[in-house]
């Protein structure tokens, strides 16, 4: 039966508070546990910090700025180039590889003879070098050799930081040293060192470069000046003649050639059309001697011909005369007959006229046609003259055009040449020393505030981390009911707290626990964790009677509290019986002195009754049903599920207000599997910090029946001073624990 409801206080909490909260209350449990060890670590942590300010010399930090050199000479870049000269970072990070290089350090040696200085030659500073320097008993350096210049060298090295400011061309240099003045000098002499080694490096770079250029250009004056000759008789080779626009005369003579035809097939088209056009007009003339119409040639020689306008104009006025003279005089008028013969005369006379100058229409085309002819004909001539010329202009372009190059390349080395001489007479670069490194004030090393922090810091982390860790080495072991409640699944009726003072009339280890249970004060925890027990079986619904107390290994304590809880039971005034049903090991009647009686083995073997085996405790008043260590069957289980066991139980549940079992643990033997359906409910006695949580889920899945009837648990032999750092004072108040009020 699970009466966890009653009896757990943390059940109802969990359930009702969220997340946050149970963070919150996980926080504070986990606090309350591990502080010690917290507080532990974290001191010995800042401990270490202490020891480390206290014994590691002071170090001071000077800092120099400096604008790198940006333009370096590249000779191979061409003037004539497009691309600009950025920088990027790889060329910055270049440049401060370059501070830090073994030359300048080299040279920074050098100047201030620091391979002759105790802080770089001798023992290395600080705590670790110094243990390994007496360990392996490093003698001195020898003068003779260069292990005074490596040692300095390695020690400038790690003493030196060389960064660079955000995102400009400003690096820092910083170093490092036991004395302020000898580290602001040399951070100073490091930038000094750089500027000068760049300019060496420039003055060398420009000297090669001139021995190069020189013998270099030599070799293009005289290829170019080759060049040029192969040009100039190839033309006079092959006769080509080139204008002042750098084309050849046949190619001057066909353009202009061109531009005639072009113009004479204009000419050409113009007069055909124009004959044409008079020749439909002629087309129209007709025989008919009677028709006076007139003729309307439209060709521009023809609207501009004053004779026509003329007799144009005449056959209009003789023509409106005659309709005034038809109409006055009648038709066939002599004047009128005249009239039309003279119209006639002037008709014929305009036909005339037009057909001169169709005449003069066919002279010209023949004459445009003419002109087209000939200029046709001397394009021909001349292109063919040209043949051979163009294929002889397409060598000479190649010369030209080796020459033009190699003048070219002749013209950019010579630049370049010249250039190069004025910057070896006087090389410059753009490194420079913006600000001195001053003498530190301060030490930079080690910084107290922050080690200390630091080490805290560490400490609070090993220690949390430690506290994890140990927290989840406990999980693996009961030390909570709430812990105990959620995997089993029932109450944690009482919590029984660890026993070690010998209190009692009893002597021996096994006795001890029991004395010291049953005779704490009657307002005291453990008596009320009795009390808790008892209401438990009380308000069993079903009423038990027979109630079997296990455990899930050997040693646990539950004979001790079966024990102490029968003579609890008596104290209150009920009767109360405890069998030792341990037939294997009799825990009970040997630690109430009663082994050597005869008990529950000579019920079931020999068939003695109950009454001549039970016995009264004088000292506790309950009785006492023992197991004799001398008779051991050789099936227990088989003896516990005997005819006279059973009815032996059915006896005393009459007579008998509460009747205690001492069973064997449960996962050693399979006693308690086979008689679990004898009894009412169970109690399962669990070991504080001593029982697994696997060893405890094991042995409540061993038997249906167990898990079924289990009324609860006992936390048994539990630290109070552990516990309440991981549950605080929960539902126990000191208040209600004293002998007064």
């Amino acid at each position: 039966m699970d009466i966890a409801g009653e009896f757990g206080p943390f059940a109802a909490a969990d359930g009702a508070a969220d997340l946050e909260t149970q963070f919150l209350v996980y926080l504070r449990d986990f606090l309350r546990r591990e502080w010690r060890l917290l507080a532990l670590i974290t001191a010995l942590s800042f401990g270490g910090g202490v020891a480390y300010v206290a014994t590691t010399p002071p170090k001071y930090t000077a800092t120099a700025d400096m604008i790198i050199d940006t333009e370096k000479i590249t000779w191979t870049h061409s003037e004539m180039s497009s691309e600009t000269r950025s920088i990027d970072d790889a060329a910055v990070e270049t440049e401060l590889e370059t501070t830090r290089s073994e030359r300048v350090r080299r040279s920074v040696v050098h100047q201030l003879k620091l391979n002759e200085d105790p802080e770089f030659v001798g023992p290395w500073q600080g705590i670790r070098a110094r243990i390994i320097a007496f360990l392996t008993r490093e003698p001195g350096p020898d003068p003779s050799t260069d292990e005074p210049m490596r040692r300095a060298l390695s020690t400038i090295k790690d003493n030196l930081r060389v960064t660079r400011v955000g995102q400009s061309y400003v690096e820092r240099i910083a170093y490092t040293s036991l004395d302020p003045e000898k580290a602001a000098k040399i951070a100073n002499t490091f930038a000094e060192s750089y500027i000068e080694d760049q300019l060496q490096a420039k003055f060398d770079q420009i000297r090669r470069a001139s021995e190069w250029l020189d013998e270099r250009m030599r070799a293009l004056r005289q290829q170019a000046s080759d060049a040029y000759k192969a040009v100039q008789d190839f033309k006079t080779e092959k006769n080509i003649i080139i204008g002042k626009d750098g084309k050849l005369a046949s190619d001057i003579e066909l353009d202009q050639l061109g531009v005639s035809l072009a113009k004479a097939r204009a000419d050409t088209s113009q007069a055909r059309a124009k004959l044409e056009r008079i020749q439909r007009v002629l087309a129209q003339r007709s025989n008919n001697m009677g028709d006076f119409s007139i003729p309307d040639p439209v060709v521009t020689d023809a609207l501009s011909s004053p004779v026509v306008t003329k007799l144009r104009q005449q056959f209009l006025d003789d023509q409106a005369k005659q309709a005034e003279w038809t109409a006055k005089y009648g038709v066939n008028h002599i004047a009128v007959r005249n009239l039309r013969a003279e119209m006639a005369a002037l008709q014929s006379s305009i036909w005339d006229e037009i057909s001169r100058i169709a005449e003069s229409y066919k002279s010209e085309l023949q004459i445009t046609k003419s002109q087209e002819e000939a200029i046709d004909k001397r394009m021909m001539e001349v292109f063919q003259e040209s043949g051979s010329t163009r294929q002889a202009q397409v060598h000479l372009r190649e010369l030209e055009s080796g020459a033009e190059t190699y003048r070219g390349i002749y013209e950019t080395f010579l630049s370049r040449f010249t250039q190069a001489l004025q910057q070896q007479s006087f090389p410059s670069t753009e490194a420079r020393l913006v600000t001195e490194a001053p003498v530190p004030r301060e030490p930079s090393s080690p910084k107290i505030a922050m080690a200390l922090a630091f080490a805290t810091l560490c400490g609070l982390g090993f220690g949390v981390m430690s506290a994890i860790a140990r927290e989840q080495l406990m999980n693996r072991r009961i030390h909570t009911r709430d812990q105990l409640e959620k995997l089993v699944g029932s109450a944690c009726l009482a919590v029984l707290p660890a026993m070690s003072k010998p209190l009692g009339r009893f002597r021996g280890s096994e006795s001890l626990p029991f004395v010291q249970i049953t005779e704490a004060s009657c307002f005291s925890a453990t008596a009320e964790a009795l009390r808790y027990m008892k209401v438990a079986i009380d308000l069993h619904p079903t009423g038990a009677k027979i109630i079997g107390i296990t455990s899930a290994l050997p040693g646990e304590g539950k004979t001790t509290v079966t024990a102490a809880f029968a003579a609890f039971l008596a104290g209150t005034g009920a009767r109360t019986l405890l069998i030792d049903a341990d037939l294997r090991s009799p825990s009970a009647s040997r630690m109430l002195g009663y082994a050597d009686r005869p008990g529950l083995i000579d019920m079931v073997e020999n068939g003695l009754e109950l009454e001549n085996l039970v016995i009264t405790d004088p000292n506790f008043k309950f009785d006492v049903l023992p197991s004799p260590i001398a008779a051991r069957p050789f099936s227990s289980s088989d003896a516990l599920n005997s005819s006279a066991i059973k009815d032996m139980l059915k006896a005393v549940r009459k007579e008998y207000d509460y009747v205690l079992c001492d069973l064997p643990a449960v996962l050693p033997i399979v006693d308690v599997k086979a008689t679990a359906h004898l009894f009412d409910a169970f109690i399962l006695i669990v070991e504080w910090g001593g029982t697994s949580t696997k060893e405890i889920r094991n042995a409540i899945r061993s038997s249906p029946l167990l898990s079924e009837r289990l009324l609860g648990t006992v936390l048994n032999k539990a630290d109070e001073k552990f516990l309440r750092r991981f549950e605080g004072y929960s539902d126990r108040r000191d208040a209600y624990y004293r002998e007064s009020p």
